[in-house]
């Protein structure tokens, strides 16, 4: 896209205004970073707070008396006993199992879903949607009418508790309608980054004073799009189209947790979701390849797409995500290696310029995640 025909957000003058780079972003002009800098944008973050432009994502509701049932049809997630104020994390999955989107689910009221799905997908996600819960229930996006932000880091709760007292009180993936500075949003204490914070579902209309009412706190710095993969790299969690696609199941993703236990092989509402069969297949026998950590022994930055191989020279997996991390200060990487390696511990070399890079198997966050529990 050439920059005339990529999408902006509300709050896209305020971005030019703030002195940000600006780059194309599944097809909206967003920006990467601001005159601060990565590296200090990050931790800023992770020391006080951060103010993301997530505008760009889907917001959807759906309403009706059977919309968690249709929903459940269609994710390997429990739906159905998902609580009023709560949200899930979901995966969509296609007939082979792979996995279409991730996607956050909130209930807003019995009769009533709330979701937030990528911005590079939201388009197709919406007509899987409407193809699959036509008739049942109502599927209404919100791309034109809401904006979102999200504010995190261990200040968020101070800062957004001068506008609203009640979200101290809120725990993880809590999810609630609150009036901010007189404008009903929704507000979830949920994030990207590894860190607590809370995300801001705004009328498009109030977006741009909500933002600049938190930027001007004194805790609080515009964080853009290069900090927000940095950190959320250091939290473990998957960028998708990147770590995981069409043709990588939740096993192989090493996401089995987000099947609730009632949606497992053996739970009270087995299956039911598409690809079912081979995930449970998969969780019984195994798989070739799986997603890991991966920490470079020496301090060279291991790129998405770098070919992963054994003390061999035997290629057996590839890069997804890798970078530096200022948390860590280290670099760090995520990808995917056969099953037969990816025992924690193990020595795999990455080939990054023609240089072989010994790479150890680590668990993952390599931060370790701070969300407020209670």
């Amino acid at each position: 896209m050439s920059t005339e025909t990529l999408h902006k957000t509300p709050l896209h003058t305020l971005h030019l205004e703030l002195g940000a780079r600006m780059v194309p972003f599944a097809g909206y002009e967003m920006p990467v970073q601001y005159p601060l800098g990565v590296m200090k944008e990050h931790l800023h973050t992770r020391e006080q707070a951060g103010l993301f432009d997530v505008s760009h994502m889907g917001q959807i509701r759906l309403r009706g008396a059977d919309a968690g049932r249709a929903l459940e049809r269609l994710v390997p997630v429990d739906i159905v006993d998902l609580p009023v104020g709560m949200q899930r994390y979901a995966l969509f999955t296609n007939d082979d199992g792979g996995i279409l989107d991730d996607l956050m689910v909130a209930r807003l009221a019995d009769d009533e879903l709330f979701l937030v799905v990528n911005a590079a997908c939201k388009a197709q996600d919406l007509r899987h949607l409407q193809q699959h819960l036509e008739g049942v229930c109502e599927v209404e996006p919100l791309f034109d009418s809401r904006a979102l932000l999200a504010l995190q880091g261990p200040a968020a709760a101070r800062v957004l508790a001068r506008l609203a007292p009640e979200v101290t009180g809120m725990t993880f993936m809590q999810f609630a309608p609150l009036r901010l500075l007189g404008v009903d949003c929704y507000v979830s204490r949920s994030g990207y980054t590894g860190e607590d914070g809370y995300e801001i579902s705004v009328p498009v209309e109030a977006a741009l004073m909500l933002a600049r009412s938190l930027l001007a706190e004194p805790e609080v710095e515009a964080i853009g799009l290069g900090a927000r993969d940095s950190l959320r790299l250091e939290a473990g969690l998957c960028l998708y189209g990147h770590d995981m696609e069409t043709r990588t199941t939740p096993i192989e993703a090493s996401l089995a947790w987000a099947i609730s236990k009632v949606r497992r092989a053996d739970g009270e509402r087995a299956g039911g979701f598409p690809g079912a069969e081979r995930v449970f297949a998969q969780q019984r026998d195994g798989v070739a390849s799986k997603r890991v950590g991966l920490l470079p022994k020496e301090r060279v930055p291991v790129r998405e797409g770098s070919v992963i191989v054994n003390a061999r020279d035997e290629v057996i997996g590839r890069v997804t995500s890798g970078g530096f991390g200022p948390s860590l200060g280290a670099p760090l990487a995520m990808g995917y290696v056969q099953s037969e390696q990816a025992a924690l511990d193990s020595e795999v070399f990455a080939q990054v310029r023609g240089k072989r890079v010994p790479m150890q198997v680590v668990r993952t966050p390599f931060v370790a995640q701070r969300y407020y529990r209670g």
